[in-house]
């Protein structure tokens, strides 16, 4: 099992950066690493994610503006968020994936660190 940590979140205004860490108890070089974020009122959502090829995928709100990013050796995933907004006002959480079948998979979530943007 694997226990995932957030930290890095905050109060920033709007056009300001935060920079997220999501550290792991054990190794992290087998699962796909994610972020994900749920609004007040809203279903959680996908952010970013990153294979463990580096292949990255992003929510078209976030493109441009935020970069997912994993040091294997420090057992770590990053998200660098830019040129934020108030609508990225959020719980950001950490998501480590992996598939074993078509049936079973390996899952992972952090316990969810607060974002939050004044306009």
């Amino acid at each position: 099992q694997v226990q995932l940590v957030e930290s890095g979140g905050g109060l920033v205004q709007a056009g300001g950066s935060l920079n997220l860490s999501c550290a792991a108890s054990g190794s992290i070089s087998i699962y796909t690493m994610g972020w994900y974020r749920q609004a007040p009122g809203k279903q959680r959502e996908l952010v970013a994610t990153i294979t463990t090829d580096d292949y990255t995928v992003y929510a078209d709100s976030v493109k441009g503006r935020f970069t997912i990013s994993r040091d294997n050796a420090k057992n770590t995933l990053y998200l660098q968020m830019n040129s934020l907004k108030y609508e990225d006002t959020a719980d950001y959480y950490c998501n480590a994936h992996h598939t074993i079948t078509t049936d079973y998979a390996l899952a992972y979530w952090g316990q969810g660190i607060l974002v939050i943007v004044s306009s």
